[in-house]
């Protein structure tokens, strides 16, 4: 089954899954392989049309906060290199009642699999690293 493309709503899955390798500008996971950043929240795994953190705004971040409710952590997946979140997106993030984590994607996708194996309430926004 091949991967949407980027950009599209519906979850390339319909539940979180073990995300089995990253690089080269994606990410393989469920016997799927994307192109692109993703979005994984508790509904399933779609694709995030972020390319770098410039684009980390609050309207991509946007169907995180629709389901904050899900979750009780956010992981952020920053590309290569560490980002704080902005004063602004933290505001969001509190004002949600969701905790959230910067990490470059590597630690994302390492923190993201042992989450899953814990069965823990959360979700991970993750930048495609090359």
């Amino acid at each position: 089954m091949p991967a949407g493309r980027a950009g599209d709503d519906a979850p390339h899955l319909p539940q979180q899954a073990p995300l089995d390798a990253y690089g080269n500008g994606g990410f393989r996971f469920g016997g799927m392989s994307h192109r692109g950043s993703l979005l994984c929240l508790p509904g399933g795994i779609s694709a995030w049309p972020v390319a770098d953190i410039q684009a980390i705004t609050a309207e991509a971040l946007a169907p995180v906060f629709a389901r904050a409710q899900d979750m009780d952590l956010f992981l952020l997946g920053t590309g290569r290199d560490p980002w704080p979140l902005t004063e602004n997106l933290s505001a969001l993030f509190r004002g949600s009642g969701l905790a959230a984590d910067t990490m470059p994607t590597g630690a994302a996708v390492r923190t993201y699999n042992i989450l899953l194996a814990e069965g823990r309430r959360f979700g991970a926004a993750l930048i495609a690293v090359d």
